[in-house]
């Protein structure tokens, strides 16, 4: 049996661990059994959960780098990985051999940094993805679709984990207007 990867990208504020958790939560009513992780670099919740900004959580174990999660990842039928941009490009194959072993991977992560890059492993895994679902923010200025996270402060560290003090969702408009201004 050969498994699949999906990922969830999109904004920051746009619902990609709700997403993911309500996939994972749908699977007991299936009797499939899953695990899921997240980096250690993402300090915003507790280091067992993932947690939504809707405050929907799910326990989920902590590595430090991709290859951590082979190694935990036997006996389970889906694995959920969150925050994945925050990982090294070797999430790419971690993701491609548990797929090859017949395990359903369901990734989660910004597609795009701060200033509207792509955003770590993030467009190598939507390439081999079988499924992308691309979730959108509501624009805080124009009510519109929103793509980007804007950062609001001048760190210019590409990886600044962070919530509604650091960050806002902006759609095309409202973000070349901001990064104009800044």
């Amino acid at each position: 049996m050969i498994g699949r990867i999906e990922v969830i990208c999109g904004s920051m504020f746009s619902g990609k661990t709700e997403e993911l958790i309500r996939r994972l939560k749908t699977l007991k009513y299936a009797n499939q059994s899953f695990k899921v992780f997240k980096p250690e670099i993402d300090t915003r919740n507790k280091k067992n959960k993932i947690k939504s900004h809707g405050k929907i959580k799910i326990k989920a174990e902590t590595v430090t780098n991709p290859k951590e999660i082979l190694d935990l990842s036997t006996d389970f039928d889906v694995i959920g990985i969150d925050e994945a941009q925050f990982f090294s490009s070797e999430l790419v194959d971690v993701c491609n051999t548990l797929a090859n072993r017949g395990i359903r991977v369901i990734v989660a992560g910004l597609d795009m940094d701060f200033s509207g890059k792509p955003f770590g492993p993030m467009p190598d895994l939507m390439a081999i993805a079988e499924e992308v679902s691309k979730v959108h923010a509501v624009c805080s200025e124009t009510g519109e679709p929103a793509l980007y996270s804007y950062r609001k402060g001048k760190n210019d560290n590409v990886v600044l984990p962070g919530e509604k003090d650091e960050y806002e969702p902006l759609s095309r408009k409202a973000f070349i207007s901001k990064m104009k201004n800044k």
